[in-house]
């Protein structure tokens, strides 16, 4: 079996065994599957939304921008010696997201999904090296399936078990990916409904949002104070706080890590690079229902540098690994999206 084969059977093979769940994967919303299933039956078991809930993402397709900003001190050959200054004059992208669900009864949901996350830099100077050649006329790029699984206990108590595959390199066609650009996260939570109003969950997360590989734990926590205020968590990955205006619009104020491991072939002195890119994210949201299932989603933030590392080897920490270390400018961004959610 050839190389390429091999590493497409593997991950078919994940996604089809795995009992998963994180939010790490580029958009990890926790699913309403309780909407698909026989109501009458779900009514004996716990549920796993809020009332006023976000809505929840079936399909979602969108585009970001980033503004300009500095990339200071970049190498500009094998032995790092020459570095230039570069301006970003922007970076941006398209997004796109699919969940859907596979089995929904009172005992057990389960859902696969797809998603893509492009990235490409406006650099101001001509690129003198393979590293930003690639940022700008490649660009990064993550296509990743995940799936997951809600299981109701009982009135009161849930399992969340997600896991995500992705593949995140700078490739211009998916026949230019090979096995070094694969990343595999996972996340597995145990809570409690208190309430329509509140639930709660602890768990332990395998994750790339912050660039590198983290192993940390996870508190998951939904809650509505009332009609019009609430609040999201699931920390580290994300926190909003909530103000519904009425059932077909909303306004979210909080922040999002978000980030991979990506792989340059060509570059670096062992001619490949890992960038291990995190982005935090403060920005504020706003949801409107545009028609029946249909809904419009802007964003409007800072995206502050968490980490740009280039290094020479998959998962490097070491300081003999490094290439690059980027102190990336903080710009502004925007983000739209148009969103099928459940009902």
């Amino acid at each position: 079996m050839s190389s390429k084969y091999f590493w497409l059977f593997s991950l078919g093979l994940l996604i089809s065994v795995s009992t998963s769940a994180q939010v790490d994967s580029t958009d990890g919303d926790v699913l309403d599957y309780s909407n698909f299933g026989d109501a009458a039956g779900v009514k004996r078991y716990t549920t796993q939304k809020t009332i006023n809930q976000s809505p929840t993402k079936i399909i979602s397709l969108g585009y970001e921008y980033q503004s300009g900003f500095d990339m200071p001190m970049v190498p500009q050959d094998m032995i790092s010696t020459n570095k230039t200054d570069y301006s970003v004059r922007s970076m941006s992208g398209f997004r796109g997201q699919i969940n859907l669900p596979v089995i929904s009864n009172d005992k057990i949901i389960w859902q696969l999904g797809a998603n893509y996350w492009g990235s490409k830099m406006l650099i101001k100077e001509k690129p003198a090296s393979k590293f930003e050649q690639s940022l700008q006329e490649v660009g990064l790029h993550t296509a990743g399936l995940q799936t997951t699984i809600f299981k109701p206990l009982d009135e009161k108590h849930w399992l969340i078990i997600q896991a995500s595959a992705d593949a995140n390199a700078a490739f211009k066609t998916f026949a230019d990916i090979n096995h070094k650009a694969f990343t595999y996260s996972a996340t597995a939570i145990y809570g409690w409904k208190y309430s329509d109003k509140k639930m709660v969950g602890v768990g332990v997360a395998r994750t790339y949002r912050a660039g590198a590989l983290l192993h940390v734990p996870v508190l998951l926590w939904n809650q509505t104070f009332n009609d019009t205020y609430g609040m999201e968590l699931l920390l580290p990955a994300r926190g909003f706080i909530r103000r519904n205006f009425s059932t077909s619009s909303m306004l979210q104020l909080g922040y999002e890590l978000e980030g991979n491991q990506y792989y340059i072939p060509g570059a670096g002195p062992q001619n490949e690079l890992f960038v291990q890119r995190g982005e935090m994210k403060p920005k504020i949201m706003w949801d409107q229902k545009v028609n029946g299932f249909i809904w419009l989603n802007l964003q409007a933030g800072l995206r502050l540098n968490w980490r740009f590392d280039a290094m020479n080897t998959s998962n490097g920490k070491e300081d003999k690994d490094l290439f690059y270390s980027a102190n990336l400018g903080n710009p502004l961004f925007f983000a739209i999206s148009l969103n099928f959610v459940s009902p």
